[in-house]
């Protein structure tokens, strides 16, 4: 997914210089011939000479008129205004085009390439983890987060329905590196009870959305990202992905954003070693935990 995004991103500025240039030829192909119609309508052109009716619309397309060739007959006059208004027409069209294309802000924000479901103080709790792949701060971020669902009404109708999951840090004062995504899934949640399998049956859809201000260029940026069933992933969990160097100051691998590892609690060899570790509180829960993920590897 993100390779290929990475490479639409690259075509797309490519396909847009060829619709101008092509659509720039275009309008002064049409021209040319229009003139070509009425043989003697330029002065100075050669008869008959597409080069010369084609220079010479370029060059009223352009507005620049070098004197050499000039509309010698009415039809010639009409042709060259029509074909200069269209030219400023064009250009102030593209001007704003190009302005809008270059002057948006692009979020560079990274996205793991899957979805994890683990356990997080001793519950089953959904992550996604982002990053953030610009140079500078992003400031006042906000995460929203969903899942679109299979629901059968009172009547019997089939439909499906988007789902708010209520998150446990919806919002970062400062996103400089790394950034884990949590929803707890307890009998609120609209995933309780669900599975991998579950999950692939009902064609579940999970919704990510952030909305950041880079102070850089004092404007918001969006990004949102789309995981299908088969891309959120049970009984992992997200290998750690930020160090701290010789100055003990942190810094993220973002090759390790999408790096998964097995959860403890979902393999009962490494679990049972560990459980015991951890405060009473959370050892009922971890054994729960525990025979959930198990349960689905049989």
């Amino acid at each position: 997914m993100p390779a290929a995004t990475n490479a639409a991103e690259m075509i797309t500025p490519s396909v847009e210089r060829l619709a101008f240039v092509g659509l720039k030829l275009g309008i002064n192909i049409v021209f040319a011939l229009l003139y070509l119609a009425s043989p003697g309508c330029i002065a100075n052109a050669r008869p008959g000479s597409i080069s010369d009716a084609f220079f010479f619309s370029i060059e009223t397309l352009a507005t620049v008129g070098y004197g050499t060739m000039a509309p010698a007959t009415l039809y010639g006059h009409i042709v060259s205004a029509i074909e200069i208004v269209c030219g400023m027409v064009f250009t102030a069209i593209m001007t704003g085009l190009l302005f809008v294309r270059f002057s948006k802000p692009r979020p560079k924000i990274l996205f793991a390439d899957q979805a994890v479901v683990t356990s997080h103080n001793c519950s089953p709790t959904l992550m996604v983890r982002i990053a953030n792949g610009r140079m500078t701060l992003l400031t006042n971020a906000t995460v929203r987060m969903g899942v679109l669902l299979f629901e059968e009404s009172a009547e019997g109708h089939s439909l499906r329905r988007l789902h708010d999951l209520p998150l446990s840090n919806t919002s970062l004062p400062l996103f400089a590196l790394t950034w884990t995504v949590m929803h707890e899934i307890d009998e609120k949640s609209p995933l309780a009870g669900y599975d991998a399998e579950r999950l692939e049956e009902g064609d579940a859809r999970l919704f990510l959305s952030i909305e950041a201000r880079d102070h850089a260029i004092g404007a918001l940026v969006h990004d949102m990202r789309i995981y299908t069933a088969v891309e959120v992933l049970f009984g992992m969990h997200y290998a750690e992905a930020v160090t701290v160097d010789d100055k003990r100051r942190p810094v993220a691998d973002l090759t390790r954003l999408s790096l998964v590892e097995p959860d403890p609690s979902a393999h009962p060899d490494r679990a049972a070693r560990k459980i015991s570790t951890l405060p009473k509180i959370c050892q009922k829960t971890a054994l729960i935990v525990r025979g959930f993920f198990a349960a689905k590897t049989l």
